[in-house]
């Protein structure tokens, strides 16, 4: 079989600003806004290979959309590890598969001073109209909309005794619900919350010992928050004693003694109403989660073991039979009162990037969920419509096309669920160029599609805001 999706992880230089794409069908009348969606741009630094698909330096795409039109633009941002990268070709911070350059010396005092990287690859967020680039990391980066340029810095721990943010947040009514994170011989993830421009309030902690499970994002319902516990984690004391030898975030996940549970939170007295046990699971992405009388209904990709984030190297992906760890789109009935989750599920994968009408049905009860499905290589082959109603699932492929997260975009007319577009950055790999696809969402066949000027490494998370939709979350 080609290996079409090899060049999806390949460094893209070029820089495009302000071009206009030829638009092949026909784009919506109402569709007007901006789509922008953040990835890996660069996979080397200086001599040195990074090792895993979450150390490359972040580049942002950005598609304006108006009358039918498309322009397009393409910037890495302008971090402190991608400015110490390109000037002095070394890597300024570990990141999560490449130790950073330096002695072992100056690697122990980074780590002990709780220096972080910055490099802001997974996705974009809007605080109070104003746009970041963010990852799991003290620091937001202030992104110009329309040129993508770097405009600005921000901390976004101030206020939450926390050494770093994660990158997936929810957005509600102005309001930004968040999870931060604090290391030591102690590890705390604080849910907090953020209106507009104001400093972050915490709401809710979970304490754990140094050995703490890793956390990527949480689901929200109407009343509570929804936080995963996986069986393993970083173990800090190993991360921390390896550190001067090279030994990196991947090198220290380890399985935990403690049982994988799910916690709900109340989301306005911060109480811990239910820590509910299910077989070992990890969770990178939630669809939705909603209540359902005495019980959390919550919607997640799942992966059984570590390999979700230890199987993401960069040798492996490239491979020609690389070895992908499968996770599957599942349902979890969490009962309010304890006890055992009830586990089913929806779609058989890989699959992943789970997305929802979000700006309507986040929190509640929903019927339909759209994803990035894979059939063979390292990348999704497919988009697939699932009907949580019913069994069906509606896909859509095309030959050495491998298409990244489905954004939904919603159509003006207020009914029904599914009246809107999705949109999605793919990779052509027969072409070697990279192309904006734009699907019905009720039938999933394609519009239209605007072939980019050239190639774009395959990204990970997109928002669209235009007048139809404020932006949804990265859950």
């Amino acid at each position: 079989m080609e290996n079409t999706w090899r060049p999806g992880f390949r460094t893209q230089r070029e820089e495009v600003h302000d071009v206009a794409l030829d638009v092949e069908g026909r784009l919506p009348e109402w569709l007007e806004g901006v789509f922008v969606s953040n990835g890996p741009g660069q996979f080397e630094v200086g001599e040195t290979s990074l090792q895993h698909w979450f150390d490359a330096l972040a580049m942002l795409r950005g598609f304006r959309i108006e009358d039918g039109s498309v322009r397009y633009t393409n910037r890495f941002v302008r971090s402190d590890d991608f400015r110490v990268a390109r000037e002095q070709g070394r890597v300024r911070r570990s990141l999560p598969g490449t130790p950073a350059d330096g002695s072992a010396f100056e690697r122990l005092y980074r780590a002990l001073s709780g220096a972080f990287q910055d490099n802001p690859s997974i996705g974009v967020v809007r605080l109070d109209g104003t746009l970041y680039a963010v990852t799991e990391s003290p620091i937001g980066f202030e992104i110009d909309p329309k040129t993508l340029e770097t405009t600005g810095r921000r901390d976004l721990t101030t206020e939450l005794n926390s050494d770093i943010t994660l990158g997936h947040t929810h957005a509600e009514d102005g309001v930004q619900w968040g999870l931060s994170a604090s290391f030591g011989n102690e590890c705390t993830y604080t849910l907090f919350r953020r209106a507009g421009d104001c400093d972050a309030t915490p709401v809710s902690r979970l304490v754990f010992d140094n050995h703490p499970p890793y956390i990527h994002a949480f689901a929200l319902t109407e009343h509570y928050a929804v936080v995963p516990e996986a069986p393993f984690g970083v173990d800090f004391r190993r991360l921390l004693l390896g550190t001067p030898r090279g030994t990196t975030f991947l090198d220290a996940v380890e399985p935990r003694k403690a049982p994988p549970r799910f916690h709900v939170l109340d989301r306005s007295t911060g109480e811990r109403v239910a820590a509910v046990r299910t077989d070992p699971f990890f969770v990178y992405h939630f669809a939705n989660a909603y209540e359902d009388g005495d019980a959390v209904v919550v919607d997640c990709v799942t992966y059984s073991d570590s390999t979700a984030i230890t199987g993401l190297t960069l040798s492996n992906l490239r491979r020609d039979d690389p070895d992908l760890p499968r996770g599957d789109f599942v349902r979890f009935r969490l009962p309010l009162d304890g006890g055992d989750a009830e586990r089913r599920r929806l779609l058989r994968g890989p699959v992943e990037f789970p997305t929802i009408h979000y700006s309507r049905y986040n929190g509640r009860r929903y019927r339909y969920a759209y994803l990035a499905a894979t059939d063979y290589g390292a990348l999704p082959t497919a988009i697939a419509k699932v009907d949580l109603d019913g069994p069906t699932t509606i896909r859509w492929s095309e030959p050495g096309l491998h298409p990244g997260e489905p954004i939904f975009v919603p159509a003006p007319s207020p009914e029904p669920e599914d009246d809107g577009v999705l949109l999605s950055i793919a990779l052509d790999g027969h072409a070697d160029r990279s192309v904006l696809l734009c699907f019905d969402a009720e039938t999933v066949t394609e519009l239209a599609r605007a072939p980019l000027p050239h190639r774009l490494p395959y990204g990970f998370h997109g928002q669209f805001y235009g007048a139809t939709d404020r932006g949804r979350s990265m859950a």
